[in-house]
C-alpha cells in the first residue's frame, strides 16, 4: 500500500470497471475464468497489492455472489469514461485521503502486481492529473492512474456528450509512460493484451492451459 507521509491516509484507491454490457464479448467478461479464477476477482487481487481500498464500478447486484465492494455507474451507458468519472467522484466523496486512483478494466489478464505497484508509486510522485501508459496500440486508459481532482473535468466532458476517454483528457495535464517505463515488467510483450471478444478469451485460455497456469 502507499501511505500519505503527512496524515497516514491512503493516497491511492483502486477501481475496476465492470459495468459494461460486454456486447462484443457475448457474455459477461468479468465472470470468465482463467486458472479457475473469474477475471473480476483476478483484477481485484492485483489491485489489492498496490492500492487500498478496491472498489468495483458495476451494478451492486450483478456481482453479489462474489462478495465484492461495488458502486453503481453514475453515467450508465456512457462507456468506460462514465466509469472513470464515477470512480473519481466516489473517491472524492468517500476517500478524501486518496489524491490518486488506479483504474483498471476487467479484461487484462497479463497485468502483474509488480507493474501496478510501480505505476501507483510513480503516479503518487507525479504532478500530472493522469498518468497513462502508451503501448504499440496507443494509450492504455484502462490501466492508468487519475488524480481525484480530474473528476469534474471528466464529468463536464460527459455532460457535453464526449464518450472517448482520450478526448475527455485533452484539457488535463497528462504524463505518458512509454515503453521504457513498462518494458521491464513485460518480457513476453503481453502486459496490455486484453480480451475484446470471445475468440480473444478462448485463445488466451488455451495459452494459459498450455503453460499450466
Amino acid at each position: 500500500m502507499i501511505e500519505n507521509s503527512v496524515s497516514g491516509a491512503r493516497r491511492i484507491a483502486g477501481y475496476v470497471l465492470a459495468g459494461g454490457a460486454s456486447t462484443r464479448f457475448g457474455r459477461d467478461k468479468a465472470l470468465v475464468e482463467l486458472g479457475g479464477v473469474p477475471m473480476l476477482q483476478r483484477m481485484i487481487r492485483l489491485l489489492d497489492a498496490a492500492t487500498q481500498p478496491v472498489i468495483v464500478v458495476a451494478p451492486p447486484e450483478r456481482y453479489a455472489a462474489l462478495r465484492v465492494n461495488s458502486i453503481p455507474d453514475r453515467w450508465p451507458g456512457a462507456g468506460p469514461l462514465g466509469g472513470i468519472a464515477t470512480a473519481l467522484q466516489h473517491s472524492a466523496e468517500f476517500f478524501p485521503g486518496c489524491a490518486w486512483n488506479l483504474i483498471l478494466g476487467c479484461d487484462l489478464p497479463f497485468l502483474t502486481r509488480e507493474w501496478l505497484t510501480h505505476l501507483a508509486k510513480h503516479a503518487v510522485g507525479s504532478r500530472a492529473q493522469a498518468v497513462l501508459p502508451r503501448s504499440a496500440d496507443g494509450f492504455e486508459p484502462l490501466c492508468a492512474c487519475y488524480r481525484t481532482d480530474a473528476g469534474p473535468a471528466l464529468a463536464r466532458a460527459l455532460e457535453a456528450g464526449v464518450r472517448k476517454i482520450t478526448t475527455a483528457l485533452e484539457p488535463l495535464a497528462i504524463e505518458v509512460l512509454d515503453e521504457k517505463h513498462w518494458k521491464r515488467f513485460d518480457s513476453a510483450g503481453q502486459l496490455f493484451r486484453n480480451m475484446n471478444s470471445a475468440a480473444d478469451y478462448e485463445e488466451i485460455r488455451a495459452e494459459w492451459e498450455a503453460k499450466g497456469q
